[in-house]
């Protein structure tokens, strides 16, 4: 199949190459051109209609809903031209209500909608295990799921357009708040005298570990040890723009969200005072023990 995708970050490179694994023939654009000519045996593209132009369905994963504007309805956009019977799969983590705005646009123009967001970070996109959390039409959904069952180890369909989004805040949310609370526990046992390592064992054996905890602890470990801990999977900055989404979709829902403003707040501080993109969101709990 023709797939495009659009965005190529960290996560929009991952889900790009597994897709050429799998047989797929893959065009990818990025508004740095440079980091989609990087994608091994993609063919790199100028704009965002020439994407949906040479591709059956289109990929996007992009940084908010500035850039999905921007991407699809600029002058050059996705769809800017004739879509007709293609496919889109928005995969970004933004508020329902961009997902929401965007569907009945690209449907008017005569192709399919729905969105994907997904649970997990970059290794488990690159090996077809992330967890997906789609949102639209049973049609729409139907014609999506060969793909993103190729990219998914488990595809949810959560309900219309929006209940996806909705869902990958929800999940997502916990594991930001709970970097902060690991990072005030740290700080608690700092004096205990503990290495981090027997630390970090303990904390993975008891009832308060969580899969993240559970992954990254020796990228933690490595952290408190001044060592490096590896490439970043999910920088702070990435987890402060989660954050502010939460706080702005609970409100919308009539929710003051108050855990999830003081872990916003914490998280900025971190940021202010140096980490961010360059910085896993599991670093959080490290600066935190730390201070």
């Amino acid at each position: 199949m023709r797939i495009g995708v659009a965005g190529i970050g960290k996560m929009g490179a991952a889900i790009a190459a597994r897709l050429i694994e799998v047989g797929h023939e893959v065009a990818v654009w990025n508004r740095t051109a440079e980091k989609a000519k990087a994608v091994a045996g993609a063919t790199a593209v100028a704009t965002p209609a020439e994407l949906a132009r040479r591709s059956d369905a289109v990929i996007t994963i992009l940084t908010d809903g500035a850039a999905i504007e921007a991407v699809y309805h600029g002058p050059s956009g996705l769809i800017s031209g004739d879509v007709k019977d293609r496919l889109f799969i928005e995969m970004s983590t933004v508020p329902p209500k961009v997902e929401t705005a965007l569907a009945p646009m690209v449907q008017a123009k005569g192709a399919a909608f729905v969105e994907c967001p997904v649970g997990g970070s970059t290794a488990p996109a690159r090996q077809g295990k992330l967890l997906g959390l789609l949102g639209g039409e049973d049609g729409a959904a139907a014609c999506a799921r060969p793909i993103l069952n190729q990219l998914c180890r488990k595809v949810e369909h959560c309900g219309p357009v929006g209940a996806g989004s909705s869902m990958k805040l929800a999940i997502n949310l916990p594991l930001m708040v709970a970097w902060q609370a690991y990072g005030e526990a740290f700080a608690i046992a700092r004096d205990v005298g503990w290495t981090p390592k027997r630390l970090l064992d303990l904390f993975v054996e008891s009832n308060g570990a969580n899969n993240g905890l559970k992954m990254r602890a020796d990228m933690i470990v490595a952290m408190m040890e001044n060592r490096d801990p590896g490439p970043t999977t999910f920088s702070i900055a990435d987890a402060l723009k989660d954050l502010r989404t939460m706080v702005d979709a609970g409100a919308a829902k009539g929710c003051d969200m108050p855990a999830t403003k003081a872990a916003l707040a914490a998280f900025e501080e971190a940021n202010k005072h140096g980490l961010g993109r360059g910085d896993d969101s599991s670093r959080q709990a490290v600066y935190w023990a730390r201070r």
